[in-house]
């Protein structure tokens, strides 16, 4: 038996099988044992912290238009399951606090959060409300040292580094083309990057500067889990995790 471990996150919940981003995918996830869950922060138009990936309402539930246009009583109204399938219908869209309620009693979890308001222009301050937000309560329910900050984007990176220094763990994107606009380098501060690409050469780098190489979503099976065991990867985040987990304890790669 290896004595590497390989931490398992569940991409938005056990999303293979139940509604993204509910809580119906975040109990799933929990009951295959993962390590970590990850998820996507949004805030709705007053001010609220809810659990979407995208930006608008439409390819999750009922309704249509944007999640910042919406307040959390109406996005409360949508029905997030149905799509997924009937069986699911009444699923509802989480909040941040609500995700913290259930994972407070699993004192080894982890949390990779994401955070989706973009400090574009007109919506800089929208965006660094949130993401303040979304760390005072992370810190209110004891996961300051057991959570990632996870973004697209490499302003808003900048600002939890520059704001925040080293509180935080910071989850970043490989290649760096995938973070947009840089203005301090990624690497230089990042405790973890997922990375897009088999290139074992870029796991050499991450590890070289003392960045936690790991693997996205795209790993779903044996022969995508093996390539990024051979690259050395820390972790890997995946829609299945009951599979992954499997293939995982097979290899004596997990408890």
């Amino acid at each position: 038996m290896s004595t590497k471990y390989m931490r398992v996150a569940a991409h938005r919940g056990f999303s293979e099988k139940y509604p993204e981003n509910t809580m119906e995918a975040f109990r799933a996830a929990l009951d295959a044992g993962v390590d970590e869950i990850e998820t996507d922060v949004r805030m709705s138009a007053d001010g609220e912290l809810v659990l979407i990936h995208d930006e608008c309402v439409d390819r999750t539930t009922c309704g249509t238009g944007k999640v910042c246009e919406y307040t959390l009583a109406e996005l409360k109204g949508l029905d997030a399951g149905v799509k997924k399938g009937a069986e699911f219908a009444g699923a509802r869209i989480p909040t941040l606090r609500e995700l913290l309620e259930l994972c407070k009693g699993y004192p080894a979890l982890t949390l990779d959060i994401e955070l989706k308001e973009y400090p574009t222009e007109g919506r800089e301050a929208r965006a660094y409300e949130a993401c303040d937000k979304a760390l005072a309560m992370l810190d209110e329910y004891g996961f300051t040292e057991r959570c990632v900050i996870n973004s697209w984007n490499g302003k808003l990176n900048e600002y939890v580094h520059e704001k925040y220094g080293a509180k935080y763990k910071q989850h970043v994107y490989y290649p760096q083309e995938y973070l947009g606009e840089c203005k301090i380098d990624p690497y230089s501060y990042a405790h973890c990057a997922c990375l897009f690409t088999n290139n074992p050469k870029a796991y050499d780098y991450l590890r070289l500067r003392g960045v936690e190489p790991w693997v996205g979503a795209g790993v779903k099976d044996e022969e995508t889990l093996d390539k990024a065991i051979a690259n050395g990867a820390c972790a890997v985040t995946c829609n299945n995790p009951d599979v992954i987990l499997a293939l995982l304890r097979a290899k004596g790669l997990h408890d």
